[in-house]
């Protein structure tokens, strides 16, 4: 297995980028203990938000799966920024939070967050077994359609 995160994300044939600043008032990331707790992430590409709009009005169920993914890859990067990109610091993807902004009618918030759950689970295997919750809410920061929050089980340094 690939000794760096960076590392793993590039076998599966995507990059991870630098880990976002925080937005506001808040720190992106905190351990306590052997627990990382991230903020949550959003979608974004080249530092810029994407997949804008809500699930079942403007983002399709496959662009919400995507958008979940490229969440899921901010979580990733915070992740590498905390260890210093050091995979065999992960012990476990302990929970992750995912918020899919989403009209009231749309009930697949589930299907939209397998897409943060399934990259964990690839780039971690067994490790990246998590628990999870997937949330409809109204809106998100930028508008985007999801948004990842994340606890991380670390090995000692």
């Amino acid at each position: 297995m690939t000794r760096s995160i960076s590392g793993r994300v590039a076998e599966l044939g995507l990059t991870l980028e630098a880990a976002a600043a925080p937005a506001a008032n808040y720190v992106p990331f905190v351990q306590e203990g052997n627990l990382l707790y991230i903020s949550g992430q959003i979608s974004r590409q080249g530092g810029k938000p994407t997949f804008l709009g809500q699930l079942g009005n403007q983002v399709s169920d496959e662009d919400g799966v995507a958008a979940a993914r490229l969440s899921g890859l901010g979580i990733l990067s915070q992740i590498a920024a905390a260890t210093g990109d050091r995979i065999d610091r992960v012990a476990r993807v302990v929970r992750l939070g995912v918020f899919v902004a989403s009209t009231p009618d749309f009930n697949r918030q589930s299907a939209v967050a397998n897409g943060a759950s399934d990259l964990m689970v690839e780039v971690f295997g067994d490790a990246g077994r998590h628990s999870r919750s997937a949330v409809g809410v109204a809106s998100l920061p930028q508008g985007v359609a999801v948004e990842v929050e994340a606890v991380i089980a670390l090995t000692p340094a």
